[in-house]
């Protein structure tokens, strides 16, 4: 693990000091973070703040779900490719070794 530096980020009105590896990324998530509990507030503006971050948290979890399943998808499919290629590679191999 690398040295951990302090960064202070603004999150839905309210500042955070936080402990972080690597500033760029951890400042990249906590503007994401305060975006979604602004369109949020945006959406329910009578809602109360804890009632907000709730729902955002889930947002951003339905994010990270229909990330997850893109990648999975595409390790399916990138694994099958790649037995296939090595079908064809095999059949390849086989048909052109001298008997």
């Amino acid at each position: 693990m690398g040295e951990k530096k302090k960064l202070k980020v603004k999150i839905f009105d309210k500042e955070y000091s936080l402990l972080v590896e690597n500033q760029e990324i951890a400042a990249e998530l906590a503007e994401y973070v305060n975006t979604i509990m602004e369109e949020t507030r945006e959406e329910l503006p009578e809602q109360p703040k804890d009632t907000i971050a709730i729902i955002a948290a889930l947002n951003i979890a339905y994010d990270l779900f229909v990330e997850r399943n893109k990648y999975r998808e595409f390790s399916i499919q990138a694994t099958d490719k790649v037995k296939r290629i090595r079908l064809l590679l095999d059949e390849s191999n086989f048909m052109s070794s001298p008997s």
